[in-house]
């Protein structure tokens, strides 16, 4: 995979802070921001995967559905529970 250099800017204080970081655990500022970036992108994603599911779940039924739906479940075993047997 190719790299590609770029310049960012950034406060002064953060960047002591990437410093002294990659300094303690003996990598590279680039390390420790490709790091940042690949955990802050794959955040991300979780993100919308947790808004995707929630959106898929959000369609709960409200009561007059869920009376309905009562309802139906009765009339269906009045009609099949002589089956069962």
């Amino acid at each position: 995979m190719a790299n590609i250099k770029t310049a960012i800017s950034i406060d002064k204080p953060l960047f002591e802070q990437m410093d002294s970081l990659a300094n303690e655990l003996n990598l590279s500022r680039s390390r420790i921001f490709v790091l940042a970036a690949h955990e802050f992108i794959q955040r991300h994603k979780n993100h919308k995967l947790l808004e995707a599911i929630n959106d898929a779940y959000d369609d709960v039924p409200d009561l007059s559905e869920e009376t309905h739906r009562e309802q139906i479940r009765s009339i269906h075993y009045e009609m099949v529970k002589d089956q069962w047997q």
